[in-house]
């Protein structure tokens, strides 16, 4: 059987959410963060005081990966790093006031990036999408093997 690219879910999903990030890059760099930081950003600006593995649990990425995200974000003055109250072993990761004030910005940001890559689309069509990509991650987290 032949692999065609263009009927494979998982390679236009990575070239969707490639498009993605290139949108949002232009906007995201005028406000000071990088597509890669923004998953750190929304789950601080949820929860702030975050420890690193409680990160790393809830984004579900390599942990080299993470410590070095959060490397740029404390650079660029994005977030701060405090020893934790109860675990000398661990740190948490707040917000800094620059990061908070750029909040609504940066989700605006996100929103625009995401309805220019979903212009066209019919308010069904894009909630089908969506309910379609959630079942997929479903079946991924549920490790489901389809042979």
């Amino acid at each position: 059987m032949a692999f065609n690219r263009m009927d494979s879910a998982t390679y236009l999903a990575s070239l969707l959410a490639r498009s993605f990030s290139r949108a949002l890059q232009e906007r995201a760099q005028k406000l000071g963060f990088s597509p890669g930081q923004f998953p750190v950003l929304l789950e601080l600006w949820a929860e702030d005081g975050l420890t690193q593995k409680q990160l790393l649990d809830r984004l579900d990425i390599e942990q080299a990966t993470m410590a070095n995200t959060l490397a740029r974000m404390e650079r660029d003055g994005l977030v701060v790093r405090r020893k934790h109250p109860n675990d000398r072993r661990s740190q948490q990761i707040y917000l800094t006031e620059r990061a908070r004030e750029m909040e609504a910005a940066a989700k605006e940001a996100a929103l625009a990036a995401e309805q220019s890559l979903l212009a066209g689309f019919r308010r069904f069509e894009k909630e089908l999408m969506l309910e379609y990509m959630r079942m997929a991650l479903a079946n991924a987290t549920r490790g489901n093997d389809p042979s």
